[in-house]
């Protein structure tokens, strides 16, 4: 019969399966904020900032009416998401980033365009979900040119994965949808394989087809430098089912 673990393995064991849980899709750059961008921090953030201390959200109050609400996962520096808010008035508009310059270039967008229809988050979109975004209450979810990690030891950073897909289908309304593009084949595919196999959702391209780019989303930063490098574009597109 095995003697029972010491208590610095126990340690070490809880201490490694706490790092599987909440391996990052991210690198946390230390990049500096230009003046404008802090000083929006400090009087557009009060506003339109969100926090996960503030639990679970009602999102009619949050926007202060209620419309179709549109999530974005990692926003960069903003500048196709204050197109499509500006462009799409009646939707509302969450953005995640964990990197404060995208978040004060953004907030400092939203005051110069006058928008109210954006909300931001500047933390980890994986806690933001489960803590403040309830059940069946996203009409799109958008993950525009994610971080590829094109290296195959990389790829289990890569967000798109069947847990993630899972989540993200709680969070949709039925027949809301999950709205991918990259600029990497290899991460198209990889997409492409994941969300065929996640059940509960329907590709609305038709079965391992990619979407067309549609009209009303802004070419990005990094689309055009990877338009620039020879790179094509996938968009993928999938609705939630009801079942």
């Amino acid at each position: 019969m095995s003697e029972d673990k010491k208590p610095e393995q126990q340690t070490s064991e809880a201490t490694e399966e706490k790092y599987m849980r909440t391996v990052k899709s991210f690198v946390l750059r230390a990049g500096r904020m230009t003046e404008g961008q802090q000083k929006a921090m400090e009087t557009v953030w009060p506003e339109m900032g969100l926090t996960l201390d503030r639990g679970m959200l009602n999102l009619a109050e949050v926007f202060g009416r209620e419309a179709p609400v549109v999530l974005e996962i990692g926003f960069g520096m903003g500048d196709s998401l204050i197109e499509m808010a500006k462009h799409q008035p009646e939707k509302n508009y969450i953005g995640i980033e964990v990197h404060r310059p995208g978040v004060g270039r953004l907030l400092s967008n939203i005051e110069k365009e006058g928008l109210t229809n954006i909300r931001v988050f500047c933390d980890d979109a994986i806690e933001v979900l489960a803590q403040c975004i309830p059940d069946e209450s996203l009409s799109t979810l958008q993950l525009f040119f994610p971080d590829p990690w094109h290296k195959k030891k990389h790829h289990k950073r890569r967000i798109v994965q069947l847990s993630l897909a899972e989540t993200l289908r709680k969070k949709l309304k039925v027949g809301g949808q999950f709205h991918m593009a990259t600029d990497w084949e290899n991460y198209a595919e990889h997409m492409m394989e994941i969300m065929s196999a996640a059940p509960g959702y329907r590709n609305v391209a038709g079965d391992q087809a990619y979407s067309p780019q549609p009209e009303w989303r802004p070419v990005t930063k990094f689309q055009k430098r990877g338009e620039r490098l020879g790179h094509g574009v996938w968009d993928l597109m999938f609705e939630r089912t009801a079942d």
